[in-house]
């Protein structure tokens, strides 16, 4: 069995059937001819049917002109040398009129035909068989045909007069006709192709290739000046496409600056990781020591102590957290949201003497999430929020957290509100940007980035509700429903007789 083609294995360009440039200049400038030429082609019969008249039309006034020579000659007949030299003048065989009257009667007589000429009514012709006319004279029929006319006479008072011509000439003159017109078509495509194809090269197609150039630079190197594009300051899309291009890189740059910067963060932090935790494990060590002693004094300063212990091994723990790849992906159950909310409270330090947490969830509602993850996001909210209320100065009620369940077009919502000083206008911009966010001096601004990102890989999000000097509001929204719980059932006991 054949091995399977290498994912990486350049793909082999498209076949094509037909010549095609690749070019945008060379296919603009072959469109621009064809197009052209193509305009040209249509008028090219009207063209040639209006000369095959003419033409026609001109043998029939010489061949009128000519047989009023009849008028003078004796009897009205001519001799056969005299008809001979008309006809040669004239270019036809005979000449005939039909008069008012009915009478057919032949002005110039000619020899007899051996095949009846093909018959061509210059009173009244219709379109197509007008257009189709000098066709049929340049392709139908062999050597020596004869061509039948019937015009309106301009000197008889007369219903018609008819010439029968041979088309010999008139195919020789309609030929050369057709290759002049032919010739000046060729030109007037090639100059306005031309024209065309250098006005539209100017104003379209180099300013693209200028946008293409340095795309293809930019992909290549994000970091070559050379690949920055000026605008042009044009006013239409050309001009608004450089726009966005330019800005389009300074993003990327500053973005790919930023990537480039945190994975440097995360791989120093790494690196003193180790360390630094053990520094935190000896000083944890002598906190216990220090709190094993009985000096008043050390008493209390101990939960401080414990305090900012705590805060920098979580620091430690919430970079390298956020240095990972990526979360893995959540193991989802049925849970009991007040089950969860009494670990998350222990955890955040909320206390019945401090910040203290409102529960309004039934102690039977259930919501559909990864135990570890949703306890994560709600230490995260509980804990920003208690920081925050102790923070606040001059602050005289009691701080709280109420958290409440409900339902919201089949998706559970979880909402924590707190009574804390709000949200500033500068933080909330970039409230859940990682290093960015931190609503509190000497945050990491993890924790929200953290918490976002973990509600989202359950298909939910976290978002911020409400915020102001009356409190702050974040909605955590899981996907499915909330259910309650069914009731444990009663053990029936036996009674004494049995």
């Amino acid at each position: 069995m054949a091995d399977a083609p290498s994912p990486s294995a350049p793909k082999k360009p498209p076949t094509r059937r037909f010549f095609w440039p690749g070019g945008l200049s060379a296919r603009l400038l072959i469109l621009t001819i064809l197009f052209v030429a193509g305009a040209s082609a249509i008028a090219l019969p009207a063209a040639l049917a209006s000369f095959e008249e003419q033409w026609l039309l001109d043998r029939v006034r010489a061949a009128e002109l000519a047989s009023m020579a009849t008028e003078v000659a004796p009897d009205q007949i001519l001799s056969e040398n005299l008809a001979s030299q008309l006809r040669e003048g004239a270019g036809v065989q005979t000449v005939a009129v039909l008069d008012n009257d009915g009478n057919r009667f032949l002005k110039v007589p000619g020899p007899r035909l051996e095949e009846p000429p093909y018959l061509v009514d210059l009173r009244d012709q219709a379109p197509a068989s007008w257009l189709s006319a000098p066709f049929q004279t340049l392709f139908g029929g062999g050597e020596g045909r004869m061509v039948r006319v019937i015009a309106e006479p301009r000197f008889y008072k007369a219903q018609f007069i008819e010439v029968v011509a041979p088309d010999a000439e008139l195919k020789a003159e309609l030929s050369a006709y057709l290759w002049r017109l032919l010739a000046i078509m060729g030109f007037v495509s090639f100059l306005a192709g031309g024209l065309v194809y250098l006005s539209l090269n100017y104003f379209l197609v180099r300013p693209m290739q200028r946008i293409t150039r340095s795309m293809e630079r930019f992909a290549a190197d994000p970091e070559d000046t050379a690949a920055h594009i000026e605008p042009s300051g044009r006013r239409d899309e050309v001009g608004r496409a450089e726009v966005q291009l330019e800005r389009m890189q300074e993003e990327l740059r500053a973005a790919l600056s930023s990537r480039a910067r945190l994975a440097a963060l995360g791989e120093a932090v790494a690196k003193i990781n180790h360390d630094l935790r053990n520094m935190l494990t000896s000083a944890q060590i002598a906190s216990e020591r220090l709190a094993a002693l009985k000096d008043p004094q050390v008493t209390q300063a101990m939960p401080r102590l414990e305090r900012a212990l705590d805060r920098a091994v979580k620091l430690a723990s919430d970079v390298l957290a956020y240095g990972k790849t990526e979360e893995a992906a959540p193991d989802v159950r049925s849970l009991r949201l007040a089950e969860v909310l009494e670990g998350a409270e222990e955890e955040a330090r909320l206390s019945q003497d401090g910040v203290r947490m409102i529960s309004l969830v039934d102690p039977a509602d259930q919501v559909v999430a990864d135990p570890d993850q949703l306890h994560r996001i709600l230490v995260n909210l509980m804990r920003n929020a208690r920081q925050a209320i102790e923070q606040q100065a001059g602050r005289e009620s009691q701080g709280a957290v109420q958290v409440s369940l409900f339902d919201e077009d089949g998706v559970s919502v979880i909402r924590l509100a707190d009574n804390g000083p709000g949200v500033s206008e500068r933080a909330r911009e970039r409230l859940f940007q990682p290093f960015a966010g931190s609503t509190r001096p000497g945050g990491a601004g993890l924790g929200l980035a953290i918490a976002r990102e973990l509600a989202q890989g359950h298909g939910g999000d976290l978002s911020l509700a409400e915020t102001g000097p009356q409190g702050t509001v974040f909605e955590l929204r899981l996907p499915g429903a909330p259910t309650r719980a069914p009731a444990p059932k009663r053990r029936r006991s036996k009674s004494p007789e049995s």
